[in-house]
């Protein structure tokens, strides 16, 4: 297999601005021309955004902004060059917020990430992302097509099922979120079963190292990448694991939260991602994520910008066991019960597994209420099982934290 997936990926500097020059304005015009950007982009000379910085003087694009204007418009608020009928799915994360999602080859551009994990012809993915409304699954399958390796569509759950479909077919590499393939293995262990797998590929969580080292000791080589619904890939690692190398389709900024003002090169801030793909043109869409440009080149030899990784959210919407948590889902949560004053999320680790621990703070009306009588709002609600904790009227702090993250990135 060839080290690289194909040429753009060690592109000069010079090459990849002149291909910048030439397909900004097209995808500026090619928003102009969408409802969704008839304000945001008005006035705006597409011909002349022929470079970042000419990119950086537009306005950014935030989720919630995207979310109400689904809401005028829907399923895509105008956002969109087909509509929901002329895409192959469409999707629902929560929130909810509504994506679409092509069948044309590669759409959202995983194969590029799994080709620098190792996956390729002769590899049987076990695709353990979820494929029923959101699309995880779909886009990972979507990359394993595009490097020629064959997909167990497993989804999670049934976890002997998952050992025995494993060791029966041959599986040699993992796509799923960073945690679920130890309970995998924790299991092919217990059952007494020896599995090939030597490749994962994980996205939807934190790889923290005490995880990875734990699949290297089993012989697992283990990358990770950052990609979401509506931007399809963002960047990924390489075995070389010096930061994430920026995809070839987007254009990356890091910029300081709530301005959309680049910052200096190496400082944390939000990413903020304009795509090329022209079907869904997102203009300097703000992830919510923090990172900071690397300096320098890969090792690895790929050319194109590198960020440090996942360094927090520039707001609370947290990631726990691959789901986002949003604090709109604990005000609701607080909303239906009126036995309720407060809630708070808590994500934390036990035993390399996320956890989510919901702190309520019963307001002291009425019999004192059972944490059982919360469970299902909060599976609901928040689209997740966790842990309920119900502490005395003034227990949680007053500091305006509804979501916190209790996990170490160390």
């Amino acid at each position: 297999m060839s080290s690289y997936f194909d040429d753009l990926e060690t592109r000069s500097a010079a090459d990849r601005a002149s291909a910048l020059a030439g397909a900004l304005p097209e995808q500026v015009a090619r928003a102009q021309a969408l409802p969704g950007y008839a304000e945001l982009l008005s006035g705006v000379d597409a011909a002349s955004i022929t470079s970042r910085e000419a990119l950086a003087a537009l306005p950014v694009l935030r989720k919630s902004e995207l979310g109400a204007a689904q809401k005028r418009a829907a399923p895509f608020g105008g956002f969109t060059t087909r509509p929901a009928a002329g895409f192959a799915h469409v999707f629902q994360s929560p929130g909810p917020i509504y994506e679409p999602g092509g069948a044309e080859h590669d759409w959202w551009r995983l194969g590029r990430f799994l080709h620098a994990a190792g996956i390729g012809a002769g590899d049987i993915v076990q695709n353990c992302f979820g494929y029923h409304l959101t699309p995880a699954g779909m886009i990972f399958e979507s990359g394993a097509r595009a490097v020629g390796a064959a997909v167990l569509p497993a989804g999670t759950g049934q976890t002997e099922l998952q050992v025995q479909a494993a060791a029966d077919i041959g599986v040699t590499a993992y796509a799923g979120t960073p945690d679920y393939l130890k309970v995998i293995l924790d299991k092919a262990e217990a059952m007494g079963v020896q599995l090939a797998i030597t490749k994962a590929a994980v996205s939807g969580g934190a790889l923290f190292p005490s995880l990875r080292e734990f699949y290297a000791e089993r012989g697992i080589a283990c990358l990770q990448c950052y990609a979401t619904a509506d931007l399809g890939l963002i960047a990924y690692e390489t075995p070389s694991m010096e930061g994430m190398i920026v995809d070839e389709r987007v254009i990356v900024e890091i910029v300081t939260p709530g301005t959309g003002d680049p910052v200096a090169e190496g400082e944390v801030g939000e990413v903020v991602v304009t795509t090329l793909n022209p079907d869904y043109p997102l203009i300097r869409f703000a992830t919510g994520d923090m990172s900071a440009v690397l300096p320098g080149l890969s090792p690895c030899g790929r050319s194109n910008m590198r960020i440090k990784g996942w360094m927090g959210r520039a707001d609370q919407t947290t990631k726990i066991k691959g789901m986002f948590v949003r604090p709109e889902q604990v005000a609701a949560l607080v909303a239906r019960h009126a036995e309720i004053g407060r809630a708070r999320v808590v994500a934390s680790r036990e035993g390399e597994m996320d956890v989510m621990t919901v702190r309520i703070e019963t307001s002291g009306q009425g019999e004192a209420p059972d944490a059982g009588a919360f469970e299902a709002s909060v599976a609901e609600l928040l689209k997740l099982k966790g842990k309920v904790e119900l502490v005395a009227p003034g227990g949680l702090p007053r500091d305006g934290v509804v979501i916190e993250d209790a996990r170490s990135y160390e």
